[in-house]
């Protein structure tokens, strides 16, 4: 199938018992990173900005309830944005599959990043909801909340760890690496709901500095990283997520931050 043929470069297992030593050993700083959050409002909705809609396209689209509080403040997605329509490379008709795939990955991506209460979210059904990287262990999406996106797609390589990393860690980590941001769009829908296969590329200029699991500094030279993968959605008839299956190797995300660097 499709997602055999990407998970045979890599099967990088996400391991449960490390990081629930990682969450009890870490501790928890809320902090913001200044140009993607603003720490002085902690409800309200997203700015045009963020939504995209200065460039002519609305990208993302979420609506936070009442009660919703953002986790680090506000998110602003201008630089991320920015990057995004620069460097992106489809451009997908309104109203088309990829357009919509689209728009939802983004608004999870808004939720599970900027919201810590999964009782607020609103993308997944969050009694169903699995994630899992390369066939491995399931994730639900309180793990995933307490962890991090970055923690649980990426798991063990040569120079990340995620059980040495917490949510508040790891997105330090790689927003000093790419302070411009790691821009997402979908490349391609191969299915349709309620089984939504899609190829998929992150994206961000490695301008910053990365820290590996060792200690060792790395300076960036600025060039464009680029990972692609293939996801595999499971939606309900509300297009709302139950489950994803992520495939793709965490080196290829990795290995450049350590090799693309200045002499």
């Amino acid at each position: 199938c499709v997602a055999a043929a990407v998970s045979v470069q890599a099967r990088s297992a996400f391991h449960f018992p490390a990081f629930q030593r990682a969450l009890q050993t870490g501790a928890f700083a809320a902090k913001a990173l200044r140009h993607k959050m603003d720490p002085m409002e902690n409800q309200g909705a997203l700015s045009d900005e963020s939504k995209g809609l200065p460039f002519g396209e609305l990208i993302r689209d979420y609506e936070p309830g009442p009660e919703t509080q953002w986790r680090f403040g506000k998110p602003n997605y201008a630089r991320v944005n920015k990057a995004y329509f620069a460097n992106r490379v489809k451009t997908h008709k309104d109203g088309s599959l990829e357009a919509i795939v689209s728009r939802i990955i983004k608004n999870w991506e808004v939720e599970t990043h900027n919201i810590s209460d999964v009782n607020q979210w609103k993308t997944m059904d969050v009694s169903k909801f699995t994630a899992q990287l390369n066939g491995g262990e399931k994730v639900n999406a309180q793990l995933m909340c307490d962890t991090g996106r970055y923690n649980m797609l990426i798991g063990e390589t040569p120079d990340y760890s995620a059980a040495l990393q917490t949510f508040e860690s790891s997105n330090s980590i790689f927003g000093s690496a790419m302070p411009d941001g790691f821009a997402f769009e979908v490349l391609e829908v191969l299915s349709g709901p309620p089984t939504v296969t899609f190829k998929w590329r992150h994206f961000g200029a490695y301008s910053g500095e990365y820290t590996d699991k060792h200690g060792v500094k790395h300076k960036g030279n600025g060039e464009i990283i680029n990972v692609v993968g293939m996801c595999i959605a499971q939606v309900n008839d509300k297009l709302i997520i139950e489950s994803l299956d992520v495939y793709y190797s965490p080196d290829d995300m990795i290995k450049p931050l350590v090799t693309k660097t200045k002499a």
